[in-house]
């Protein structure tokens, strides 16, 4: 592959086990600088990554452990190790990289100066293991092009070297969301991000029991809070259509409802009928998407569902601000 000494690879895991052997085995040919960043697992993650002679970095609780400061750490090694590294891959231990990628990212990038980082399709390997990850499967999905909408930026990307350190790398207070806050500061930069229409990777949510997925809804709730509490009044206006339909549909409907129950005879009760215009909305939008009808449906009753975690993660999330604390939200 042309490109290869060009590009160097952070692999960032946290009690992966045999999904990180996957994940190495992914990368086999692939004769380039790579890094492995540890969050302090107890299971066989830092023997698995010393079997396969990667360069490894482990993270201490001196700082609060996130995705995105074992990023930037894995990329400053990283530099070190090559400091002629023009592009880092970014991949989660959770994940393989698929055949084909590592080289139409890298040409996308070098193609057009303007584009600081690159994403591409990414697929749940494990659909069928449960309804979850069913449903992870289809958030994955977007439509190829430049991004004007961050959201869609992934912590699996390979992003051009020189921006990351232009625009200081990933925010680390940041304990979900990590990727696209950053992707909303490229934009800022007047930068392009760009969805290739090309297969990028594999995923495990790995996501079983209904507990695993409101955890981590409440995450993504804390990360909609943060990122429009930090970019929110940007030309981008991040997170503030989520932040606001998070607050009305996850917060005042129910409140609502519940207040003017006793001074209405109980009729508050029909404003539950605004949710099935919600839905209705959710499942137009998918079947554009290119959902079937039955995943179009699927998606959206786990939608309506996520608002009232989503409402919780942004109390908890106005709670750490108070604090000045940020810590991360595991669901697995």
């Amino acid at each position: 592959m042309d490109n290869l000494e060009k590009i160097g690879i952070v692999i960032i895991g946290r009690n992966e086990d045999k999904r990180l052997q996957l994940c190495f085995d992914s990368m086999n040919g692939l004769e380039c600088a790579k890094v492995y960043v540890d969050s302090c697992s107890t299971d066989s993650s830092i023997a698995i990554a010393e079997s396969n002679q990667i360069e490894i970095i482990e993270l201490d609780l001196a700082k609060p452990l996130s995705a995105a400061r074992a990023r930037n750490e894995g990329f400053q090694r990283l530099v070190q190790l090559n400091p002629s590294i023009e592009f880092v891959q970014f991949i989660d231990g959770d994940c393989t990289l698929l055949a084909g990628w590592i080289e139409v990212a890298s040409n996308a990038l070098i193609n057009n100066s303007q584009r600081a980082a690159v994403i591409g399709h990414l697929l749940e390997r494990n659909i069928e293991a449960s309804s979850y990850n069913r449903l992870c499967a289809l958030e994955w999905r977007s439509a190829p092009g430049d991004l004007s909408d961050f959201g869609a930026l992934g912590g699996i990307s390979m992003i051009r070297t020189s921006v990351f350190k232009e625009l200081g790398g990933f925010n680390p207070e940041v304990i979900a969301g990590e990727d696209s806050e950053f992707g909303v500061r490229m934009g800022l930069a007047g930068y392009k991000v760009t969805k290739l229409d090309q297969q990028m990777a594999t995923h495990d949510a790995n996501i079983l029991k209904f507990s695993q997925w409101w955890k981590r809804s409440v995450r993504a709730g804390h990360a909609i809070g943060q990122r429009a509490f930090i970019n929110g009044d940007s030309a981008h206006r991040d997170c503030m259509k989520e932040r606001n339909s998070t607050l009305f549909w996850g917060g005042l409907i129910p409140l609502l409802i519940v207040v003017l129950l006793p001074f209405t005879q109980g009729y508050s009760l029909l404003l539950v009928g605004a949710y099935f215009y919600l839905g209705y909305r959710v499942i137009t939008f998918r079947l554009k998407l290119g959902d079937s009808l039955s995943d179009a449906w699927f998606y959206t009753k786990f939608l309506l569902l996520s608002k009232f975690a989503n409402m919780v993660g942004l109390m908890k999330f106005n709670f750490n601000k108070l604090s000045e604390r940020y810590e991360i939200i595991e669901y697995k």
